[in-house]
């Protein structure tokens, strides 16, 4: 992957701001494995290292540490048995292994590398990330959702300055996490739409070539839908690539906006609720499609039943909202809300602006029939029994996840016209 070309591409960009990531190195190609070490010592990357990988990756992986070990590197190992939530736990375990080695390997993805960007960042290592399957957008990001107690909140870091994945251990992964790569990507766009809508009503930056490139990387992967389940290495390679390219939009964005809206922060309204009451969990990126589904109808249906709106002013019931996240989580709730993101909303924008609101949503985001069949193309679930959330839960979560995200949301901003989002999920 051409970085130089990223950046020289975003010099002196119209949006007024100056962009710049620190990933250093993007290798993705069939026998990386075996040319690991050599990367790793060309890229000057510290000898002394830890990897981080669970029972799994580590046993896709077959090849790496020997590569690494014919180049020198001095390695020491913390496996885990199957890590599937990135807490704040981890983290310090990390950390405390850290003190001495001066790079950190993590092998593997989602929260794997979530927990390694936080531990590194924090402990001032180099960080690497060796992939073991296209499962989610968040390889070049800065940023990494970790659960505190039972709270999910994302924590801006820095990204890896190296990312490393072999197309042949990409291509045998298992059909779930290919599926889970894709819900994922396709998320970004209703959080393009999402952007837009906070740029016309509060005046948010937002960068055209920025959301551009994360879009792009989506179009890529949509033209490969129905390749995606394939055993095919350079689908394969081409979906890493998809999906590191939107993590780079992040990082340069120095935000999750590129990539991430309301479908993102109801999963993690749905996983907070699974932790706290000990139920497994499942990929991150299956439970962001099937919300971004969700989301997509929603939105659909708010925009073509509403042909024009009143603006009331914001009245929500904190009791209750409060009420219904755990009692150790409510003072970050109350963080995230006081003052209310809604002030920054200009008065009189959403009516004046709604025309315009319309439109972007019928330009940018998918037809529903289009996306489910995308969807189901990539082997991707989208129905809530796919993911073990109840009806239940689904109304719970659409109406509360608002509330867990500092952040204008086009679910945030119903309330404020009068719209309520459940009336609208059918």
């Amino acid at each position: 992957m051409n970085l130089n070309a990223i950046l020289e591409n975003l010099k002196d960009c119209p949006c007024g701001r100056k962009h710049s990531f620190d990933v250093k190195c993007v290798e993705i190609f069939s026998g990386l494995t075996a040319k690991a070490g050599e990367i790793l010592e060309r890229e000057n990357f510290p000898k002394k290292i830890l990897m981080v990988a669970d029972r799994n990756t580590y046993r896709v992986s077959n090849g790496l540490e020997d590569s690494l070990l014919a180049s020198g590197f001095i390695i020491k190992k913390l496996i885990y048995d199957n890590l599937r939530v990135a807490s704040s736990n981890e983290i310090a375990e990390i950390t405390a292994l850290s003190h001495d080695v001066d790079g950190i390997i993590s092998v593997g993805t989602g929260s794997l590398n979530d927990i390694c960007r936080v531990a590194s960042f924090n402990c001032k290592k180099k960080f690497c990330i060796f992939a073991t399957a296209p499962s989610m957008d968040g390889f070049a990001s800065n940023s990494a959702p970790i659960i505190f107690g039972h709270f999910k909140e994302s924590v801006y870091v820095a990204p890896p300055s190296i990312i490393l994945a072999d197309t042949k251990i990409l291509a045998e992964s298992p059909i779930e996490l290919k599926a889970s790569g894709f819900g994922d990507m396709v998320a970004k766009i209703n959080a393009n739409f999402e952007w837009n809508v906070a740029r016309l009503i509060s005046g948010e930056h937002y960068c055209e070539k920025i959301a551009e490139l994360a879009l792009e990387s989506v179009r890529r992967l949509i033209a490969m839908a129905d390749r995606v389940s394939e055993k095919d290495e350079e689908t394969a390679g081409a979906v890493m690539e998809a999906l590191v390219m939107s993590g780079l939009a992040m990082s340069l964005e120095n935000t999750s906006r590129p990539a991430s809206g309301a479908e993102h922060i109801l999963s993690h309204y749905w996983e907070c609720y699974k932790l706290v009451r000990d139920i497994p969990q499942e990929f991150h990126g299956k439970k962001v499609g099937v919300a971004t589904v969700i989301m997509n109808k929603i939105f659909r249906n708010v925009i073509e039943r509403n042909l024009t709106v009143t603006e009331c002013p914001e009245n929500p019931d904190w009791d209750e909202i409060l009420s219904m996240f755990p009692e150790e989580t409510q003072q970050d709730i109350k963080r995230l809300n006081f003052p209310s993101i809604i002030e920054d909303v200009i008065p009189g924008k959403l009516e004046e602006c709604w025309p315009e609101i319309r439109a972007l949503a019928d330009k940018i985001l998918l037809k529903q029939d289009e996306l489910v069949k995308l969807m189901h193309m990539a082997g991707a679930p989208t129905e809530i029994e796919d993911i073990g959330i109840s009806p239940e839960l689904l109304r719970e979560g659409l109406k509360y996840h608002p509330y867990m995200r500092h952040r204008i949301c086009f679910t945030r901003i119903l309330p404020i016209i009068g719209i309520d989002i459940l009336d609208y999920i059918d």
